[in-house]
């Protein structure tokens, strides 16, 4: 991927927001991996004894789980990582399995509580960039229903169409599968958030590649902001 377009209607709707991407090639998808299951019972037992006093009220006020709460909040929604680390701490419920490249974003997005998408990069056509939804367009979200994207909805696009939008996820078309070989995560972030936890949180997602293929190369990590 070349360049990463974005948007004036971005920059002017939503000054402080940023956007991270982390794009690496030479990748593998296994369906289960040993160290990456090893590396998962850690994070839910680190979760469990972190936020173990906490209730819904006080997570709320959590920096970064404010900012998004902030942001769902115009759009009539909850902050769906916030519900998903509550059933991890809470009602003991394990991280999923499904495929090692969705695992570790996963498993970062439980860490750092940062909205991530994952792509595969040989589907996308650039040029791919951020934009503010209008309200009228409409894309196929990753369980296969048409969805009408919310105006003032930050949504990330290439030349084909929508690839994922804060509010209702990520496509079907760009989705990460099996035979993924190239990956592109993107990570929204609403005003509210310091770039370093940015920073941090796709660091933390390459670890994780880098752990399951040590030969993956990075081609991209990067932290845009509105200014």
């Amino acid at each position: 991927m070349k360049d990463f377009e974005l948007s004036e209607s971005w920059k002017s709707t939503y000054p402080g927001a940023a956007v991270g991407l982390l794009a690496m090639t030479e990748v593998a998808n296994p369906k289960r991996h040993d160290g990456l299951e090893e590396r998962k019972s850690a994070l839910e037992h680190e979760l469990r004894s972190h936020y173990a006093g906490s209730d819904r009220a006080a997570l709320k006020e959590l920096p970064i789980l404010k900012a998004y709460n902030d942001y769902y909040k115009r759009f009539n929604k909850t902050y769906h990582i916030q519900l998903q680390l509550e059933s991890v701490v809470k009602k003991g419920k394990a991280i999923p399995q499904v495929a090692a490249l969705v695992e570790t974003m996963f498993m970062a997005e439980l860490k750092n509580l940062l909205l991530t998408a994952g792509h595969d990069m040989v589907t996308l056509k650039e040029p791919v960039g951020i934009k503010v939804a209008i309200g009228n367009e409409r894309y196929i979200r990753i369980n296969g229903q048409e969805q009408t994207l919310k105006k003032g909805d930050m949504t990330i696009c290439d030349a084909s169409g929508i690839m994922s939008s804060v509010i209702y996820g990520p496509d079907r078309r760009t989705q990460i599968s099996a035979g993924t070989q190239q990956v592109l995560f993107t990570v929204y972030a609403p005003p509210g958030i310091n770039e370093p936890d940015i920073q941090n949180h796709l660091q933390d997602i390459r670890d994780l590649v880098l752990m399951i293929t040590p030969e993956a190369d990075t081609l991209l990590l990067h932290v845009y902001g509105t200014d």
